[in-house]
């Protein structure tokens, strides 16, 4: 499956590349962004893009909803599996991992489409530039925190930190 995602992303990447080899740029353009987002490039192109546009569209449609599929379709299997369990408290524990892992997820294809919807409806670089950083960093940086509040000693450590904030005000 992982050795099929890459030769997929492989291909689409060089697609693009190949897409983008074709447009005409003016001197000193200027991306205000901190990698080369797609939606970005085609603003400042001054060739005709829209078969790089189409492409784009057709590949985030089929690079986002096939996977989202493919997660959906697990998600009910757990689901269905954790219903059959007969013990609550191994229902419990299998539900605290399931919804830690569906956080994340949410979080990361959240932010991720409305990024990818801003960048369609509106023309703020600014605004992409936030909602990139939000899925590609803040995601990476939240996911330990996300995972440890299951643990009894970080979730004590984060109870004492709140009480003694809210007693200091």
């Amino acid at each position: 499956m992982v050795l099929k995602s890459w030769f997929i992303i492989f291909w689409a990447s060089i697609l693009q590349i190949l897409l983008k080899k074709r447009l005409t740029f003016c001197t000193g353009t200027e991306i205000p962004h901190f990698f080369n987002d797609q939606a970005q490039i085609l603003k400042v192109a001054h060739s005709d893009t829209l078969i790089n546009n189409i492409f784009s569209y057709v590949a985030a449609a089929l690079l986002w909803v096939f996977p989202v599929i493919g997660i959906l379709f697990s998600y009910y299997h757990i689901v269905s599996s954790l219903i059959q369990m007969f013990s609550t408290a191994g229902k419990y524990k299998a539900f605290s991992t399931y919804r830690s892992h569906l956080s994340m997820v949410s979080l990361y294809y959240g932010i991720s489409l409305g990024d990818y919807v801003s960048s369609v409806l509106t023309q703020s670089s600014q605004r992409s530039l936030i909602t990139s950083v939000m899925y590609t960093v803040v995601t990476l940086m939240v996911n330990p925190f996300i995972y440890n509040l299951r643990n009894k000693v970080v979730m004590g450590a984060l109870g004492r930190l709140f009480s003694r904030a809210a007693s200091c005000s």
